[in-house]
C-alpha cells in the first residue's frame, strides 16, 4: 500500500532541493559581486578592501592610478613607501603638512610643480580601508597589453558590452549570470513537476479503501489560504511594506531631480575618447581649444577632426559621417553630456587657468572612457564641498598678500582656500 506518508517524503525532498539551490543561488551571486572592476575579489580581499576601492574610485582614482603616473604619482607599493600615520595626515591635509616643513611633504608638492592636493575629511578607518585597498591592488601583476589599433566605431563597438568609462564586465560575470539562469529554470521545472506528483498521488490514494484515518485525513485536508490575507496583522504588515516602498521610491526619485550622474548619451559619431585621448595621448586643449581661455569649453568643429582624419581612416563609415557633414555644411549635432542649470554661472578658464584643476577632477577619468559619461554629481553641495577644501594658490600673487595676512590671523592653522576667498558666497555663481 502506498501510503500518505510518501507524499511526506516528496515534501522533505522538495524543501531539500529548494533550499540547497538557494544556497547555490546566493553562492553564485555572491562570487558574481566579488569580480570587481579592477579585479580584486571580494571574499579574498575582504569588507575593508570593498571600501576602501569604492572611496578610491569615488575620491581618488580622477587624480591617481596604482600603476601609472595621471595628475598625481602612481600608488603602487605606497604603504612601504609612507607609514600609515603619515598616509592618514597627508590624506586628510596635505596643505598642512607642506606648510609644517615636513620634508617628505615637501618633496612631493615640489615634484608635482607645487600643485595641491585637496583635503579630504574621511576618518582614519576609511583612509586605512583605501591604503588597504591600494595594497590589495600592489600585490596584483601588472597586466600588460599591446596597443590595439582600430577607429572610433570599434572603440564603441565594445563599449556596448562594457560599463560606464568602458570598464569590462568579464567572462566570469556572463557564465554566472548563465548559470544562475539555468539552475532558477531547473527549479521552476522541478518544482512543478514534484506538484504535479504530489496531485497524481493524491488522487490515486483517494481511492484507496484500505486507507486509515491520519493517512485519509492528509489526503483530504486542504489549505484555507482565506484566512492567511484576511488577517488583520497580515493585512497591517502588508500595508506598511507597501508605504515604505513608495516612501522609498519617492525620496529617492525628488532627490533625483535635476541630477544626472551616470548620464550617458548615444551620439551621432561613435568617437572614443579612450582612443583619443588615452591610447594616442592626445592633450585635451587640441581639441577643446577654448578650456583654458573661455568660460565655456567648446565642442571641436568637423575641421580639427580633419587635420587627422583627411589622411587617416578615411574609409571609416563613422569618419565618413564627418565627410558628409562637412559637404553638406551642417555642423554635428553631437548630444550634451555636461549641463549646469541656466541659473549658474560657471567659468571654465577660471578653474583650468587660474585655479590649475585638471580635467579629471570633475570630467573623471575620461582618457579611459569610450563613451563619455557624467562622472560627477555637479550639484552645488559638490560644488561648495569642492571650494572648502581646495587651497588657493596664492604664491607670486601680491594681490593676495593682505588678505591672506588677515586671513592667517584670524584662522591660525587652517588653509587659505577657495571659500576663505568668497567662494561659497550665493553671489559667487547666482547673480
Amino acid at each position: 500500500m502506498i501510503s500518505c506518508k510518501s507524499n511526506k517524503k516528496y515534501s522533505f525532498l522538495l524543501a531539500l532541493l529548494f533550499s540547497f539551490l538557494t544556497v547555490f543561488s546566493s553562492f553564485a551571486q555572491g562570487e558574481q559581486a566579488s569580480v570587481s572592476q579592477d579585479g580584486v575579489t571580494a571574499g579574498a580581499a575582504g569588507p575593508d578592501v570593498q571600501a576602501g576601492g569604492t572611496l578610491f574610485k569615488n575620491n581618488c582614482a580622477s587624480c591617481h592610478a596604482i600603476n601609472e603616473k595621471v595628475v598625481g604619482p602612481a600608488l603602487r607599493d605606497i604603504h612601504k613607501k609612507h607609514k600609515l600615520p603619515w598616509l592618514i595626515s597627508w590624506i586628510r591635509n596635505s596643505s598642512k603638512m607642506v606648510q609644517s616643513g615636513d620634508k617628505q611633504a615637501v618633496q612631493i608638492f615640489n615634484e608635482y610643480d607645487k600643485q595641491q592636493m585637496p583635503s579630504f575629511a574621511f576618518s582614519d578607518e576609511e583612509i586605512t580601508s583605501i591604503v588597504k585597498y591600494i595594497e590589495a591592488e600592489s600585490a596584483a601583476p601588472v597586466a600588460t597589453t599591446a596597443p590595439t589599433g582600430g577607429n572610433a566605431n570599434d572603440q564603441t563597438a565594445q563599449a556596448a558590452t562594457d560599463g560606464p568609462g568602458g570598464e569590462s564586465i568579464g567572462d566570469a560575470g556572463k557564465y554566472l549570470n548563465f548559470i544562475l539562469i539555468a539552475l532558477i529554470v531547473l527549479l521552476i521545472v522541478m518544482v512543478i513537476t514534484l506538484l504535479i506528483i504530489a496531485n497524481l498521488m493524491k488522487d490515486y490514494l483517494r481511492g484507496k479503501k484500505d486507507l486509515e484515518g491520519n493517512d485519509i485525513e492528509l489526503v483530504e485536508q486542504r489549505w484555507d489560504f482565506s484566512k492567511v490575507y484576511k488577517s488583520r496583522a497580515v493585512q497591517v504588515i502588508a500595508g506598511l511594506i507597501f508605504f515604505c516602498v513608495l516612501l522609498d521610491i519617492a525620496i529617492e526619485e525628488t532627490y533625483g531631480v535635476g541630477l544626472s550622474q551616470g548620464y550617458q548619451p548615444r551620439q551621432p559619431i561613435a568617437f572614443s575618447h579612450k582612443l583619443h585621448a588615452g591610447e594616442h595621448q592626445i592633450n585635451c586643449n587640441y581639441c577643446h581649444t577654448s578650456v583654458y581661455k573661455s568660460a565655456s569649453a567648446n565642442i571641436p568643429s568637423a575641421n580639427i577632426c580633419m587635420n587627422c582624419h583627411s589622411q587617416i581612416k578615411k574609409d571609416s563609415p563613422e569618419i565618413q559621417k564627418i565627410y558628409s557633414a562637412i559637404e553638406k555644411n551642417k555642423p554635428i549635432e553631437w548630444v550634451r553630456v555636461h549641463n549646469l542649470p541656466d541659473f549658474s554661472y560657471f567659468n571654465h578658464s577660471q578653474h583650468t587657468k587660474v585655479g590649475g584643476i585638471e580635467c579629471q577632477t570633475c570630467h573623471g577619468p575620461i582618457e579611459s572612457m569610450n563613451v563619455v559619461y557624467q562622472y560627477s554629481p555637479l550639484t552645488m553641495g559638490w560644488c561648495i564641498n569642492c571650494h572648502r577644501e581646495t587651497p588657493l594658490n596664492t604664491e607670486g600673487n601680491k594681490y593676495y598678500d593682505n588678505l591672506v595676512k588677515l586671513h592667517d590671523e584670524a584662522n591660525k592653522g587652517a588653509a587659505f582656500t577657495v571659500a576663505s576667498n568668497g567662494g561659497a558666497e550665493c553671489s559667487k555663481c547666482h547673480y
